[in-house]
């Protein structure tokens, strides 16, 4: 189920709920959310590894996952993976709704055939468009508190989406030879490191005015305003840094991996800032 990686995909879910809610969604609904996209995601993951075991089987990264090493068969995982997926959507449609349903229904798809199936093999943009699936936490969640999708809610999307590849590529630098060997294009295997770098700026800073568009749309307060600045400021940085190491190798590592930890630090505190600013507005009247 990739559980680390499911864990960051709902770290983008109870802050969105709790912006569409005004405040605390309740227990109830922000448990049963969690555990139906805990199920949806661990569901596209595990469809996931039973496509890729070939090259998980020649990438040092993943050669130890349960299809290569042989402790899960492929029918076992594809039980597993279905019983998954059609729980999970009912979970939400007949405990949450069925708007929530139908978009974990459509993370499921998209994971699966849109990125695992159609893109990573073919295209150094699979990252790009397949990270969509990434993305849908946040509409699920807000669907989960109202029912419906408005402006916040595509705007923190589209916040993920600049975000995916300049979390992911920095890792796709680092097992630059397992992605080779393995003969899935990633951008670092196809083109520069400098190439990457800078098209890893440009994704940040779509990502940078998208998390202030929210201020006036939500509208957000003080607190998220101050946070999404200096985070965002503090990441860009961050890529800049390492496209003048990837300019200029002589100087250094590359060190892309501070730029993935980074990112992960950066969408963390920026919607731990979307979570808490309804409450340190109402802390401050």
């Amino acid at each position: 189920m990739k559980l680390r990686v499911v864990e960051l995909l709902l770290v983008t879910t109870v802050p969105t709920m709790i912006l569409a809610a005004g405040g605390w969604p309740g227990w109830w609904l922000v448990i049963a959310t969690l555990l139906g996209g805990t199920a949806a995601a661990g569901a596209a993951n595990a469809f996931n590894m039973v496509y890729d075991r070939d090259i998980d089987a020649v990438m040092n990264r993943t050669r130890g996952r349960p299809l290569v090493t042989g402790a899960l068969g492929v029918r076992e995982a594809l039980v597993f993976a279905s019983a998954l997926a059609l729980g999970s959507v009912l979970w939400f449609g007949l405990l949450v709704n069925w708007v929530a349903a139908s978009l974990a229904l459509a993370a499921i798809l998209l994971y699966v055939v849109g990125y695992t199936m159609l893109l990573k093999r073919r295209t150094p943009q699979n990252i790009v468009w397949g990270g969509i699936a990434g993305c849908i936490p946040v509409l699920i969640g807000w669907s989960a508190v109202t029912g419906s999708l408005s402006w916040e809610p595509l705007i923190l999307f589209g916040v993920v989406f600049f975000w995916t590849p300049p979390h992911y590529w920095p890792l796709s630098m680092k097992f630059k030879a397992d992605y080779r060997r393995a003969g899935v294009p990633m951008a670092p295997v196809v083109q520069a490191d400098a190439t990457v770098a800078w098209h890893m700026i440009v994704h940040a800073g779509a990502m940078v005015l998208l998390s202030l568009l929210l201020i006036p749309v939500a509208p957000m307060g003080w607190f998220y305003s101050l946070v999404a600045v200096v985070a965002g400021t503090a990441f860009l940085h961050a890529c800049v840094q390492l496209y003048r190491r990837a300019r200029h190798p002589e100087r250094g590592k590359l060190a892309a991996m501070r730029v993935f930890h980074g990112s992960i630090t950066y969408l963390t505190v920026l919607f731990l800032a979307v979570a808490l600013d309804p409450f340190v507005a109402t802390l401050v009247a």
